[in-house]
């Protein structure tokens, strides 16, 4: 009697253990097969480390334009001819003017992710003309008319032809020029272009490139 109730007792945990082994193996194939239904699912909000490399950028020098102009100026001394007081002086003047996008000031909301992940927006301040440089080596007086006095006063003077403010007017005369033509948009778009190229690499489908308005000319 004992004997048969150890048998009725062994089989029952026998029996128990193999259902509990089918059990497991049942839920093991079944996470292998459709994944496991309890793992969570973590999603990266987070910016990616691209504000970082468009800082290191700094002032990025998107467009250049090369311009000449010609100065023309006139002293005269009233009541007297220009044969003896007073001076003319014609110009010629070369120079550059960078249009530049500044990256080292963006704010952290600057590059937006989309919520899909596949794109990206970015706003930027909008490109500014950089003060000109004056191409000294080539530009030059064309012409220089002075009177006799003047003459004669320059012989007392250390630097009667100095041609500085030359150089400001025509550094002036410069930055005219280049706010005159389409200067800053050549920037901006050449910055489309190079952050469109830059984003993509970096694994975004949709690159967005906002410009805040203008409030200024010359920096």
């Amino acid at each position: 009697m004992f004997k048969q109730q150890r048998r009725r007792v062994s089989s029952v945990v026998t029996g128990g253990l193999v259902a509990v082994g089918l059990v497991t193996a049942a839920v093991v194939v079944g996470i292998q097969l459709l994944g496991n239904p309890f793992t969570t699912q973590e999603v990266d909000r987070s910016l990616p480390p691209v504000v970082v490399e468009l800082k290191d950028l700094a002032e990025y020098h998107a467009a250049q334009g090369q311009f000449e102009v010609t100065l023309d100026q006139e002293q005269d001394v009233q009541w007297l001819p220009s044969a003896l007081a007073g001076e003319r002086v014609q110009y010629a003047a070369l120079g550059t003017v960078d249009a530049v996008v500044d990256f080292t000031h963006l704010p952290d909301g600057a590059v937006q992710v989309t919520d899909d992940g596949n794109g990206v927006v970015i706003t930027l301040p909008p490109a500014i003309l950089m003060e000109p440089v004056l191409d000294t080596e080539h530009s030059h007086v064309m012409n220089r008319d002075r009177g006799l006095l003047n003459r004669i006063g320059g012989l007392f003077s250390d630097n009667p032809t100095s041609e500085h403010d030359l150089e400001l007017a025509a550094e002036s005369k410069l930055a005219a020029a280049a706010a005159a033509t389409d200067l800053q948009q050549r920037a901006q778009d050449n910055t489309v272009a190079m952050l469109t190229a830059m984003f993509r690499t970096a694994g975004f489908d949709d690159v967005e490139v906002r410009f805040q308005q203008s409030t200024a000319g010359v920096a």
